[in-house]
């Protein structure tokens, strides 16, 4: 009976764990299918001249990294299903031995009831006991084998409703076992499809190489640019903390709020795809090419979307920058975050600004969307905002 229990807690230990990691496998699915969605929007308002630019292909890239990820999660999901599928066939088969067992004991008292059941046959069955010992556990046997009969059927009966109920259980697994099978097929006739769609892109845009090659010097001159001002004014504003007398001291409680927060600061838009990562990358076609190392990522979000301060700050600078239109240069305490690419700025230096509080408006980009350019700092060393972000 023991070893019995010991199983039952096991399996529903087992059913209890799969139960949650279902919960977050589920949370997980969702946020992909809706960062999909989310760039299945952008790309059908992409202009219609725009479907095959590398803003296009970089999304696309985005969404199949999306689908692969969907396609592990699936994956992950049937294992579960088969495991606790095997689980529950075994817990069947034991049930069902059990109720074997329950059955042939119950026949053997059904029957010692039947062949007892006259008193004068009790009688004698006592009497030609041994001694005195033996006559009282025979007594006490058939004074209780009607009792005995009636408990063996309630075991038989509470075995049966049981072993009915983890049927049932069985079923609604592999009916779940084979919706989920059939949603990571056509998960993957997608994934199929988008990696035809980006070879097609890619092969239509290596037409266009010495046009990117341009692009690509600009593109550098802007980014260096860029970066050389951002580290002149984050060396400045260090620099001006260290000096002895300053005024204005850093704010270290700010800093150790904004420093806690890792991992669960807001996005600086409210919906958006990362499409260009934190760090040295490749040209998504020309794959020999390097691109400028990135001091932050490039998020791709809707129309005349704002751009939203992470934390509580004060307004440091305002500045333009070829490229990237105007930038707004935020001071956490020994924190810093830049907000780049903006048509209209909503804030002035010097201005105490709230975490969700809008900066200002993002500026369209030709294919008919809008990208950010977003930057995070510790003093003079860069970060990774994707570290910093909330998942």
């Amino acid at each position: 009976m023991r070893r019995v229990l010991t199983i039952i807690s096991l399996l529903l230990a087992l059913q209890i764990s799969w139960g949650q990691d279902i919960s977050k496998q589920n949370a997980q699915k969702k946020k992909i299918e809706d960062e999909i969605a989310y760039i299945d929007k952008q790309l059908s308002n992409t202009k219609s001249k725009q479907k095959k630019s590398l803003n296009a292909l970089t999304l696309t890239q985005k969404k199949i990294e999306n689908r692969k990820g969907m396609i592990r999660a699936l994956d992950k999901e049937i294992k579960g299903y088969n495991q606790n599928i095997s689980a529950k066939a075994n817990e069947i088969s034991r049930l069902e031995r059990r109720l074997d067992t329950l059955r042939s004991y119950h026949e053997h008292l059904v029957y010692n009831a039947y062949k007892n059941r006259d008193s004068k046959v009790w009688f004698m069955y006592i009497m030609a006991s041994e001694n005195i010992g033996q006559g009282v556990r025979r007594w006490s046997y058939l004074k209780n084998l009607s009792s005995s009969v009636r408990v063996q059927a309630t075991q038989i009966l509470d075995v049966q409703i049981q072993l009915t109920k983890e049927k049932d259980r069985l079923q609604n697994l592999k009916q779940e076992s084979v919706k989920t099978q059939k949603q990571r097929e056509q998960e993957y006739a997608k994934l199929t499809k988008e990696e035809t769609q980006v070879m097609n892109t890619i092969n239509s845009l290596k037409k266009q190489e010495k046009k990117f090659r341009a692009e690509l010097d600009k593109k550098k001159k802007e980014v260096e640019r860029l970066n050389k001002e951002i580290e002149r004014i984050l060396a400045e504003a260090v620099r001006q903390q260290k000096k002895a007398g300053q005024k204005v001291k850093v704010d270290y409680e700010l800093s150790a709020k904004f420093s806690d927060n890792k991992g669960k600061l807001p996005w600086p838009v409210d919906n958006g795809v990362i499409v260009e990562k934190f760090g040295q990358s490749y040209h998504p076609v020309f794959k020999n090419v390097k691109l400028p190392f990135n001091n932050g990522v490039n998020i791709s979000t809707s129309r005349n979307a704002k751009a939203l301060c992470i934390f509580d700050g004060i307004v440091k600078q305002i500045l333009v920058m070829p490229g990237y239109n105007q930038c707004v240069l935020v001071q956490h305490g020994e924190y810093f975050t830049f907000y780049c690419k903006l048509k209209k700025v909503d804030v002035k230096s010097g201005q105490t600004i709230k975490r969700g509080q809008a900066i200002g408006t993002i500026d369209d980009s030709e294919e008919g969307n809008a990208i950010i350019h977003f930057q995070l700092w510790k003093g003079t060393d860069k970060q990774n905002p994707e570290l910093w972000l909330r998942k």
